[in-house]
């Protein structure tokens, strides 16, 4: 049975999802369900008052239904939480619309405009202003908004019926995952955790504003802080230029010339401390949202966005992004397993450069995979000249671990210089441009399928401008300016074409592409595929018995039962190392633990 649904809530200048998070608009003392239009199979949408909403929502064999909603997060969220009814599956026309469409929008507006163009009654309409700030409506204001709420449940549904052809099963068992995830949490958060980090939080700032000694006003504006630096410490302000090619002051935490200026004037340590203390609050910001958005009963939903990204990878939402949580942060750490459960955890082990060695047709680089050789310290050895292991020689393994993640999408010397000294993979590392040169060609001549990789890509796709061409390469296949994966979805080149000599599309902006790029967004891709091929093995082991909580990038997170804990980690693993029907000479590997809580 499918129930098409669709939630019609109070809301004002405050209260609304533009201000809230989905849990902070449920759980605020105004938050009131004013009616809910609901069709069943393809029948004729009704819509029902509030009063006459839980009646309706009750009367449905729910273990039995499947819901479908434009935003299920927010509907199912509603379904679950605030009425305690679970349905059999979830299907989310949004999430639909990003993984047909991505890049294009998938507001229910955009995506009734997209597919019907011509049809102007298949609009979503505006009537739902009338009623911002209306507690209790009237009978007029009630019919006005069943109206407008029938529209919109029979555009989701129209939606659904149009798309769900396109879809590949497996993504719609993903995009059904996904809102378990978040409409039916199994982690547990540690709230005295959560508190005690914030407030520590909280006090780590306060002595580093007050060893500063200098007044909080001035630390937290740029115009002030930026003549105390003049008048009083007598320096010059370092400058950027923005957008409008205007110089402004540089003092944000990631400008490199405020970067400069703290290096060349340690003795004002104390007053650099003070004003990030002032300007970065992240950490207790987070803490707090982690805090509020902690159920009743102890659980912490997990807001994933399906199909955040163009290649397809999931990304953070509701403004507590579990897709970045540094290991061992007391975040992390205050995500537990609900009591006589563990949290399993397991990632695949360099499957992005696994990934790119297999698509290159590198054997000899597969061949190290194969054998578990440590590939930082074989590169390292090439570039040195001399013998490098991990233990020995942790600086020049390094260099050879940066390249390997970092040279494979076609990144040059001058980038590759700046990633070291930037710390961005690692601790900061001061390398002269010959010897960033030096390392970019020797990558380049051990593994030299890689470059001819970003040849042959760009060449493949810029074939597919041409509206006859088709190609079938390594389970992908190039035509009509996309590159169709294993999965049945696609990387979307819209409107493809050659401007000023270099290979454009159209997403949300005007953007550029080339082989390296090409060779990203692909591998990418894949991987990601490689990773939610073992979730959907992984949710139909019955056997396994365990509850999908959480995805971060090329980790699994499992919520199962404590005995026997080796045997379920080992089954994680071996769902995690089973290569695609696409690739199976593919070498994967994977590592992970478990614990009481997530701290791997």
């Amino acid at each position: 049975m499918l129930i098409t649904l669709d939630f019609e809530c109070y809301w004002d200048t405050k209260v609304s999802l533009t201000k809230l998070t989905t849990t902070e608009y449920v759980k605020h003392p105004l938050f009131k369900v004013q009616g809910v239009g609901i069709k069943i199979d393809h029948e004729k949408t009704e819509w029902f008052s509030e009063d006459e909403a839980e009646e309706a929502i009750r009367s449905i064999d729910w273990s039995e239904a499947t819901l479908i909603a434009h935003n299920t997060p927010f509907d199912g969220f509603i379904l679950t939480r605030y009425y305690g009814v679970i349905p059999s599956y979830y299907i989310d026309t949004a999430a639909m619309a990003r993984a047909l469409a991505p890049g294009l929008g998938a507001s229910l507006k955009q995506c009734a405009i997209r597919q019907w163009p011509d049809d102007e009654s298949m609009r979503k309409g505006d009537e739902l202003i009338n009623t911002k700030g209306i507690y209790d409506l009237t009978p007029e204001e009630d019919e006005i908004l069943g109206g407008y709420c029938i529209q919109d449940v029979e555009l989701t549904h129209g939606l659904y019926t149009q798309m769900c052809t396109q879809m590949p099963t497996s993504e719609m068992d993903l995009i059904n995952i996904t809102c378990r995830m978040f409409c039916e949490p199994k982690l547990v958060a540690d709230t005295e955790a959560l508190i005690k980090f914030r407030d520590d939080t909280i006090a780590a700032s306060e002595a580093l504003i007050e060893a500063g000694g200098v007044d909080r006003k001035i630390l937290s504006s740029n115009p002030q802080f930026s003549q105390y630096i003049e008048e009083t410490l007598g320096l010059v302000v370092p400058t950027k230029e923005n957008p409008k090619g205007l110089l402004i002051p540089a003092l944000g935490k990631s400008d490199k010339a405020f970067t400069q200026m703290k290096k060349m004037y340690p003795e004002f340590q104390h007053i650099w401390a003070a004003r990030l203390a002032v300007k970065s609050r992240i950490n207790q910001t987070r803490a707090q949202r982690f805090i509020d958005a902690t159920h009743d009963d102890g659980t912490i939903s997990v807001p994933l966005r399906y199909y955040a990204a163009h290649t397809g990878r999931f990304g953070g939402s509701e403004k507590i992004n579990m897709q970045n949580m540094p290991r061992k942060s007391p975040l992390r750490l205050a995500l537990t397993a609900p009591k006589d459960k563990l949290i399993y955890v397991a990632d695949l082990s360099n499957i992005e450069a696994r990934m790119l060695a297999w698509l290159a047709d590198e054997d000899d680089l597969l061949e190290q995979f194969r054998n578990g050789d440590d590939i930082y310290s074989n590169l390292a050895t090439t570039i040195y000249g001399r013998p490098i292991n991990k233990i020995d020689d942790p600086t020049e393994r390094f260099v050879g671990k940066t390249a390997v993640l970092g040279l494979g999408y076609g990144m040059g010397a001058p980038k590759f210089q700046a990633t070291l000294e930037a710390g961005a993979m690692g601790p900061p590392m001061k390398f002269s441009t010959n010897e960033a040169y030096k390392v970019v060609n020797t990558y380049r001549c051990k593994y030299p399928g890689i470059p001819m990789l970003w040849k042959k890509l760009e060449l493949k796709l810029a074939n597919t401008i041409n509206p006859n061409y088709r190609e079938e390469w390594h389970g992908l296949v190039f035509s009509d300016k996309k590159i169709h994966l294993p999965n049945g979805l696609a990387l979307h080149y819209n409107n493809l074409r050659f401007e000023g000599g270099k290979l454009t599309y159209d997403s949300k902006f005007t953007e550029t592409t080339w082989g390296g790029r090409i060779a990203e967004n692909v591998v990418q891709a894949l991987s990601r595929i490689i990773v939610t091929n073992a979730m959907l093995r992984i949710n139909e082991d019955k056997d396994l018995d365990a509850d999908i909580a959480l995805t971060v990038h090329d980790e699994i997170v499992l919520i199962s039962q404590a005995n026997n804990p080796d045997a379920t980690m080992s089954t994680l693993i071996q769902h995690m190392c089973t290569p695609p029907g696409w690739a199976p000479d593919l070498p994967l590997d994977a590592e992970g633990g478990y614990d009481s809580s997530y701290s791997k």
